[in-house]
């Protein structure tokens, strides 16, 4: 058997003779004497129709071969032509992808693998050809995500698209998607030539468009005035904020107007400056938006004018004046203080000093001046001799110095020769340098001394005291105590060391004092508010019948002083003194009652005797002789003497009950005299005086008790009538001065002696000093 090589047929012929042979054989076997049709049996008959039945399919089915090989012939000579022309097409699709740098993938099927087609190179990637669809492999990612999602639409619902994209490297390539036949179609052209050229400057000018637009917005957005000069010098662009400065609408209207910021002045020596090819920098005052303000310039030449920017500095101005003022305030501050101040800069020199560290050092101003170094200051002071004695001056100047890489502040004191000390501190700076700080402590430390002497000794004369003295804090506890309060409480030194709280100190103490309103008001006085603290004492009696006596005394830093006396002796002495008084006040006021008594009683009788005596005067009941006269007058003068005294004895019993009221009302002063006068007349004719009243007719009256004024100079008259001799005058004188009247009686007696002018104010005392007169 045999294949058609360009058909795939099998040829039957051979097959077919051999096939009728074999039956022709095998029927010479079978039946061996071959015999006429006719004469053949029934087996040989199938046989032989078997045979011609073969061959009759034998020979049909070579002509049938014969006439399917004719046209299986004519088909393979079309298919062989189509072929060529296939080739040809594809030789003419391969040498038209190849006339230009492309690339062409089709996808049959949606999970079909692409084929590709064409030159790798126009994606600028090397690489096997699926690398070819790793857009972003050789595409920037905005890119890369471009052409995916179309290829994506252009696969999932047969979107065609056209894009122009560019490469990582540079370059352009568009890409087109189609749908064909139902396939998915990518081409991928390299654009190059004029139309990349074109591409190029598209993308660079939108781009520059881009970053322009970029630039113009941020210029807006920035709140100081930016604007550009042509070569003429008109203002060709200005930004948002130079509009609003110069108040444009916008900053097109601002440009169009050509506007101005600054000055005629301030533009031309930009123009100058930039006429040097230098930039104009200047800080100018300026009206912005109605407001003058301060702001610094710069206005620079560029290619094709110049562009300038306008900082505000007003409130940077105004900072550094304050600043300014500050710096001098301090300075005058620092030259008020007593401390002497020096600072050194990072490079330590001298920057800054205070009247009080030239006086400190006795430098030289013209010295400070020049700004010395730390170090010439150092070794000029040294040879002054007013540093503190160093066995090696080098390596304690070097200390010294150290300090300027230190962290922290640094304290030394020195000793200077003239016996003064110092305190040093030196403060490194944040930004460098170093600050000295001189405070003069000798007074201090003297005060110091003296304070420590001070308090040894009040520490020993408060052992010295016999009082208790207790100091309590304004935390209520015991600061300060003496030998005496811990003996007169019988308290332990060493507890009372420990500074106890006042209620402790009172619960130790309550057991010899167990009273508790005393304690409460010490409790008070410690702990009273500040602005109502006021010095307070309280009296204690204790269990051992001693008295002592407590006193607060609110200090002026918060603090209260306890003091506690032991007063049972005057206590004592005070409470004798105190009956004693009342015993004494008992006896006066059963003398005064006892006086106030016997007046009342006498004058009811004296009364009686004067009516009588009256009456015999009068010679009622029959005539009297001369000698019987002279008695009635003698017994009339007594009485009225006595009645007298009674009426005085009653005064002062009035006086010493609280009884006695004075009647004020209009005294004529010389009427009152002349009635005074009268009342002794009698005793001045009788005594033969001369009584002379010298009293001004315009003198006037007074407001007082008429009664007891004429009662006072009755007294005083009759005083001087009894202590006068025949012959005498007394003299009764009244003068005004001002808002004054004084009345004077003056005798020519013999005066009141020494010895008794310290009682001639004692009830019931008189020194008669032999004469008549007789007187409380």
């Amino acid at each position: 058997m045999r294949v058609n090589a360009r058909s795939g047929l099998l040829r039957p012929t051979a097959f077919a003779a051999a096939g009728l042979a074999s039956s022709f054989a095998a029927g010479a076997d079978a039946t061996p004497g071959l015999r006429l049709p006719h004469a053949l049996d029934a087996h040989n008959a199938v046989g032989v129709a078997v045979l011609v039945g073969l061959v009759l399919f034998a020979t049909a089915l070579a002509t049938l071969h014969i006439r399917e090989r004719r046209r299986w012939v004519q088909r393979e000579q079309a298919l062989v032509a189509k072929l060529g022309q296939l080739a040809d097409a594809s030789d003419r699709a391969d040498l038209l992808i190849g006339t230009e740098r492309q690339l062409v993938a089709v996808w049959d099927g949606r999970g079909a693998a692409p084929s590709v087609q064409g030159d790798l190179s126009v994606s600028g990637h090397a690489g096997p050809e699926a690398d070819a669809l790793a857009f972003d492999a050789w595409l920037p990612p905005i890119e890369a995500g471009r052409i995916a999602g179309a290829v994506e639409r252009l696969r999932e619902r047969g979107e065609s698209f056209s894009l122009t994209l560019r490469t990582r490297s540079g370059g352009f390539v568009d890409a087109e998607g189609r749908a064909v036949g139902g396939r998915a179609l990518l081409r991928l052209r390299d654009v190059t030539g004029l139309r990349s050229g074109i591409l190029r400057a598209e993308s660079e000018a939108a781009q520059t468009q881009a970053g322009l637009k970029a630039l113009q917005a941020f210029l807006d957005a920035l709140g100081q005035p930016i604007w550009l000069r042509s070569p003429e010098g008109r203002l060709a662009y200005a930004n948002q904020a130079y509009a609003t400065a110069v108040e444009a609408s916008d900053p097109d209207d601002a440009a169009r107007r050509s506007l101005e910021l600054l000055d005629r002045a301030d533009r031309e020596r930009a123009l100058a400056e930039r006429g040097r090819g230098n930039a104009y920098r200047a800080r100018v005052a300026a009206i912005v938006a109605g407001q003058r303000r301060v702001l610094d310039i710069t206005e620079a030449p560029l290619p094709g004018g110049c562009g300038g920017i306008a900082l505000d500095v007003s409130e940077l101005e105004a900072m550094r004046a304050e600043l300014q003022r500050e710096m001098h305030a301090h300075v005058r501050t620092l030259d008020q203080l007593p401390t002497a101040v020096a600072m050194f800069d990072a490079t330590q020199r001298l920057a800054f000093h205070n009247a009080a560290y030239r006086t400190l050092w006795g430098l030289d101003v013209a010295f400070l001046d020049t700004r010395p170094s730390d170090g010439e200051i150092l070794d000029r002071l040294r040879a002054a001799r007013r540093l503190p004695e160093q066995a090696d001056f080098r390596a304690w100047k070097v200390a010294m110095l150290s300090a300027y890489q230190a962290v922290e502040p640094q304290e030394s004191w020195w000793h200077l020769p003239d016996r003064r000390t110092l305190r040093v501190v030196t403060n490194p700076n944040p930004q460098g340098g170093l600050t000295y700080l001189f405070d003069d402590v000798s007074d201090r430390l003297q005060l110091e001394s003296r304070y420590n002497a001070l308090i040894r000794v009040q520490t020993e004369t408060l052992d010295a005291l016999g009082e208790g003295v207790a100091l309590f804090g304004t935390d209520g506890r015991l600061k300060l105590f003496n030998r005496a309060f811990a003996e007169l409480w019988r308290l332990d030194a060493e507890a009372l060391g420990r500074e106890p709280h006042i209620e402790n100190l009172v619960a130790l103490c309550r057991p010899l004092a167990p009273a508790e309103s005393p304690w409460e008001e010490l409790r008070e006085a410690v702990f009273g508010y500040s602005d109502m603290r006021v010095r307070s004492s309280v009296r204690m009696e204790r269990r051992d019948g001693s008295v002592l006596e407590c006193a607060a005394e609110p200090l002026p830093d918060g603090a209260t002083l306890l003091t506690f006396s032991d007063v049972t002796a005057s206590v004592n002495v005070e409470r004798a003194l105190t009956d004693r008084n009342e015993a004494l006040e008992l006896s006066a006021r059963l003398r005064n009652e006892f006086v106030h008594h016997v007046s009342y009683e006498l004058r009811s009788p004296l009364q009686n005797i004067i009516g009588f005596t009256e009456f015999l005067g009068q010679e009622a009941i029959g005539p009297l002789n001369d000698r019987q006269r002279e008695y009635a007058q003698h017994i009339r003068r007594s009485s009225d003497a006595l009645l007298t005294i009674i009426n005085d004895i009653l005064d002062l019993a009035s006086i010493d009950t609280d009884t006695i009221e004075l009647v004020r009302e209009e005294v004529d002063i010389r009427a009152t005299i002349e009635a005074a006068a009268k009342g002794v007349e009698d005793r001045i004719v009788e005594a033969r005086l001369t009584l002379a009243i010298d009293v001004p007719a315009d003198i006037g009256s007074f407001q007082a008790d008429a009664k007891r004024i004429r009662q006072i100079l009755f007294n005083l008259l009759s005083n001087a009538a009894g202590f006068s001799s025949p012959g005498q005058t007394i003299r009764v004188a009244a003068t005004r001065e001002a808002d004054e009247i004084i009345v004077s009686v003056a005798d020519e007696g013999r005066g009141i002696p020494d010895d008794v002018k310290a009682h001639v104010f004692d009830r019931f005392t008189s020194h008669t000093r032999g004469t008549t007169h007789r007187g409380v």
